[in-house]
């Protein structure tokens, strides 16, 4: 303790005589902060100032990293507590203190390590000392920024020489590997121009392909709708056929030819028409009276020029009824063209109940023969109808149409019997127009079946 207050007598007068006019050096500093860290741990909890208290359980490199600003503040400002480092560093390192004291710091010490014990010991010129210490540290620090910058300058020249060499390098592969791919790009460029000919090529190509495709099909498509005209009307002729053998079977069964049914039917037609005419050539009894000879105009009479501008429509019903008064007269009806002509919303069977309910009623009263003919395709099931009295009613087989049925009973009459059709269809008049027969409208015999 002699030691320490003989030696803290001068670090208290070069403290009252000398400061610092500028703050430590930084290097200077951390050299003090970790001096007072390693001397923190020898004193008790009464010596230590009282903001640093909290920090006496801490590692030194704890107090160094938390408690450097308030340990060079207390020491700066807390002269007993400096003087309880001083007394710390004089016994950890007495020949620097002995040193320092005697004013001939050690040229092979450290300037920081000086600098540092001066500031805490404070002897005789310590501020100098300082000064020095931090100019050398200044210095040094310098001194070796300056050979750090030299080495990084001379590092840095060489990358760039060697990037230099590399981008050299780098620019002659680059210039080799443009030129290969400009090559690369014009023998592309070719191969493109000559795809582009050849999908222009192969697209002409396509569409004279597509056209002779889409001839090829429609002529296919023709040569097909003809073939299955041609079976259509081979297949009629082979059922004309087979219902004539059907029906020359069957007359032979009976013991007559179906030519012997058609003389006969054609001269009870022509015994008629001479009775018809019997009746229209013969003389009627005399009725002319005195009174018939004095021209007047008689009330209710209609005069020759009357009657000859008196013409018939196509769809008069008295047409019809001239048509059914001739002798031996068959009225052929296309059933369906018929009803859906007239009464096309009702339910098939309605429609086929309502039609022969009329043509019954006509059958009765006109006396002629009388034949309806229906599509049997229409027909989702075979149909149980009890035919009405005077009226023949027929289906088509599968694969024949109601049309088709009605020119096989048109060619089944004998040549010289009047034949009525009735029938809107444009092919099916024309077609029995051609065999003999009379071609009338629906809208005729529907008009004559509302007076019925």
């Amino acid at each position: 303790m002699e030691q320490s207050e003989s030696g803290a007598g001068p670090a208290g007068a070069g403290d009252a005589a000398e400061a610092l006019d500028r703050p430590l050096p930084e290097g200077v500093r951390r050299r003090v902060v970790a001096l007072v860290s390693d001397a923190f741990g020898g004193l008790t909890v009464t010596e230590l100032p009282a903001q640093l208290r909290q920090y006496a359980r801490f590692t030194p490199t704890r107090r160094a990293k938390y408690a450097g600003n308030a340990m060079a503040a207390a020491l700066e400002g807390d002269p007993v507590f400096r003087q309880r480092i001083g007394e710390r560093l004089r016994d950890s390192q007495p020949e620097l203190a002995d040193a320092l004291d005697a004013g001939t710091p050690p040229a092979a010490a450290d300037p920081v390590d000086v600098a540092a014990a001066a500031f805490v010991l404070r002897p005789a010129g310590w501020v100098k000392l300082v000064a020095a210490a931090g100019e050398e540290a200044q210095r040094a620090d310098a001194e070796r920024a300056d050979e750090e910058s030299r080495r990084e300058l001379q590092r840095l020249r060489e990358e760039l020489d060697r990037l230099k060499s590399q981008h050299k390098a780098e620019t002659e592969r680059l210039r080799t590997e443009l030129d290969a791919v400009r090559k690369e790009s014009d023998a592309l460029h070719r191969k493109l121009r000559s795809a582009h000919s050849d999908v222009k090529r192969a697209e002409a190509a396509v569409r004279r392909g597509n056209a002779e495709h889409e001839g090829a099909r429609s002529e296919a498509q023709a040569q097909v709708a003809a073939a299955e005209s041609e079976a259509r009307r081979l297949k009629a002729r082979l059922a004309e056929a087979e219902a004539a053998v059907e029906a020359s079977r069957r007359a032979a069964r009976e013991g007559r030819s179906i030519e012997d049914m058609r003389v006969r039917l054609l001269l009870d037609t022509v015994l008629d028409a001479a009775s018809g005419l019997r009746r229209e050539l013969a003389l009627p009894p005399a009725s002319l009276h005195p009174a018939d000879t004095v021209e007047a105009v008689q009330p209710g009479r209609m005069t020759p020029r009357d009657i000859a501008a008196r013409a018939l429509s196509e769809t008069d019903p008295a047409m019809l009824d001239q048509l059914l008064a001739l002798p031996q007269v068959h009225l052929l009806v296309d059933g369906y063209n018929v009803t859906k002509t007239g009464y096309p919303t009702m339910p098939l069977e309605k429609q086929r109940l309502r039609l022969l309910g009329g043509l019954a009623m006509l059958a009765a009263q006109t006396g002629a023969e009388i034949t309806c003919v229906f599509d049997g395709a229409e027909l989702a099931a075979p149909v149980l109808l009890a035919p009405p009295r005077g009226v023949r009613v027929l289906f088509s087989k599968p694969g024949v149409t109601a049309d088709e049925l009605i020119r096989q009973l048109v060619r089944a009459e004998p040549p010289g019997r009047p034949v009525v059709v009735v029938s809107t269809d444009r092919e099916v008049a024309d077609g029995v127009a051609k065999a003999g027969a009379r071609p009338v409208a629906s809208a005729m015999l529907l008009k004559r079946l509302s007076r019925v």
